[in-house]
């Protein structure tokens, strides 16, 4: 039976049936979603398919090529885990040295960021979630005077981004997003830097438990619990 759409825009409808398939491994990494047989089995026209692969696209559950259409992205718990271990390591160590240093220019631009990061949430624009959140860490380590450890969470962070804009398709995680970067920059204003630092470690390993939520294990391989911190 064709899924209902009912209630919603078609290409909305068709997202969320699509992003539900690949979370859930219907659809396997690697796997080609063709536009004319999902409009098909959705009974609609090709334009809001194509609308729903451009969403899943901003959202890196897929990649588009030419030639081939969309295919469904990759997403390894090792290679998340590995990415997250080091940046608890690391962030909080730039975080430190940063905040006493930061300048009234630095915490207008943070602010800035802050703001534009909530409205590109509540207007649901994936497109700019992780390039805004990058943006907005990398704003708060910038005094730190550590450029080779700030080029590698540089890196980190961009390795992240899909990850999180994956992460942030659960309303609950917006909202916990806003929360939480609202109470690390009150820390960080406040001078409180170990809570900030403990804040900023906390806030970080909450986006690894829901990605391990979210994602399907490895073929063959039962989920592993990601590591618990004191």
């Amino acid at each position: 039976m064709k899924p209902r759409l009912v209630h919603r825009t078609l290409s909305a409808a068709i997202v969320e049936q699509l992003r539900q398939g690949i979370l859930s491994g219907a659809f396997a990494a690697g796997s080609q979603l063709r536009q004319d047989a999902l409009a098909s089995e959705f009974g609609v026209s090709r334009i809001p398919v194509r609308e729903a692969l451009f969403q899943l696209e901003a959202e890196g559950l897929v990649h588009i090529e030419p030639h081939k259409g969309a295919i469904v992205s990759g997403f390894a718990l090792d290679e998340i885990d590995d990415v997250f271990d080091l940046r608890v390591m690391l962030e909080p160590r730039l975080l430190q040295r940063s905040v006493p240093l930061l300048t009234s220019s630095d915490h207008q631009r943070i602010d800035a960021l802050g703001d534009a990061f909530a409205d590109a949430l509540a207007r649901h624009d994936v497109a700019r979630w992780g390039e805004l959140n990058a943006q907005f860490h990398l704003a708060l380590y910038c005094a730190a005077g550590l450029p080779r450890t700030l080029s590698v969470v540089t890196s980190l962070l961009q390795a992240s981004d899909r990850y999180t804009r994956v992460q942030l398709t659960r309303a609950s995680a917006l909202a916990r997003a806003q929360r939480e970067h609202r109470k690390l920059l009150l820390l960080c204003r406040e001078g409180r830097l170990a809570e900030a630092c403990d804040h900023l470690v906390a806030h970080v390993e909450a986006v690894r438990r829901d990605l391990h939520r979210l994602l399907p294990p490895p073929s063959g391989r039962a989920r592993r619990a990601p590591p618990r911190r004191a």
